[in-house]
């Protein structure tokens, strides 16, 4: 048995917005409100709208690339400490 409980009109209204933002239930954000709290909850949601629309704009990399150029520094990094010896 589930039971009732009664929100202040301020919460609701923030676990609603939340809900819309996400295309999920405020049931669903209400649990993760009180798993993580509204700050927590509210940053993720910004951040993957964020990395959503540099996804679709392109202006993202593979994880691939990102481990090709990290390889990249790396060896650069050796030479440079090679030639400095």
């Amino acid at each position: 048995m589930t039971p009732d409980i009664q929100l202040p009109k301020v919460v609701q209204t923030r676990i609603n917005r939340l809900a819309q933002a996400t295309g999920r239930s405020p049931a669903t954000m209400l649990r993760f409100v009180l798993r993580d709290g509204f700050e927590a909850v509210e940053r993720s949601i910004k951040e993957n709208a964020v990395a959503d629309a540099q996804f679709a704009s392109g202006a993202s990399l593979t994880h691939n690339d990102v481990m090709r150029e990290a390889r990249e520094v790396l060896s650069q990094a050796k030479r440079d400490v090679r030639a400095a010896a």
